[in-house]
């Protein structure tokens, strides 16, 4: 999984366009410092270049609490290798990054191919940089070239080499029934009762 650090120097404006809605109940929560359309912007690191971040519409709110980015009309993430090869994306229909918490919020249609070749989808994702974790509460899907895994609870580290799914139904390869990295899906059932009740809350962030 891809740390990504997006440095922005310059990004175009939204055109103006005319738009018949009703007046917002809270004006000043409703204003983006900015607001980006059409992004496709490559981001390099040392001099060479390794990410790119594809979005139809980008606003940066630090008005509300908590203070995020919103990417309402999806987001595209890639990560390149030396060669400008892709080694893995991230992509989701809705996304919010709230800056102070350093979390990410992706929301439908969620997807994750990683370096390794693990395949992910869920209709939602959580990635908190700062514990270096990924989660998620609804029905997740896990790929890999050994196995298929589905889910009613994921969690992993920010790379996915080492994750678990509690409630899980798939197949496996002969002699893949366990790992370092999903042994949760061997566990007793009062194990997995223990890490269910770690999970998250499922109930989005909300302003005050």
């Amino acid at each position: 999984m891809v740390i990504i650090v997006v440095c922005i120097v310059a990004l175009a404006s939204c055109g103006e366009q005319k738009e018949h809605t009703a007046p917002a109940i809270h004006d000043r929560d409703s204003v983006s410092m900015m607001t980006s359309c059409g992004v496709n912007t490559l981001i390099s690191d040392s001099g060479v270049i390794k990410y790119r971040i594809v979005t139809e519409r980008w606003e940066v709110n630090t008005v509300r609490n908590p203070s995020r980015w919103i990417f309402e009309k999806g987001v595209f993430f890639e990560q390149f290798d030396e060669k400008f090869h892709v080694q893995s994306y991230i992509q989701a229909d809705t996304a919010y990054y709230y800056d102070q918490k350093k979390l990410w919020e992706l929301r439908s249609r969620v997807s994750v191919l990683t370096k390794d070749g693990l395949k992910f989808n869920s209709e939602e994702l959580f990635w908190d940089e700062a514990e270096h974790e990924l989660y998620s509460n609804k029905p997740s899907k896990l790929v890999t070239p050994e196995r298929t895994l589905e889910g009613t609870y994921f969690r992993s580290d920010e790379r996915m080499t080492n994750y678990y799914v509690s409630n899980t139904s798939g197949s496996f390869e002969k002699g893949q029934l366990s790992s370092d990295g999903d042994t949760i899906t061997t566990a007793p059932d009062t194990v997995k009762a223990t890490v269910r009740l770690q999970t998250k809350p499922q109930r989005r962030l909300r302003d005050k």
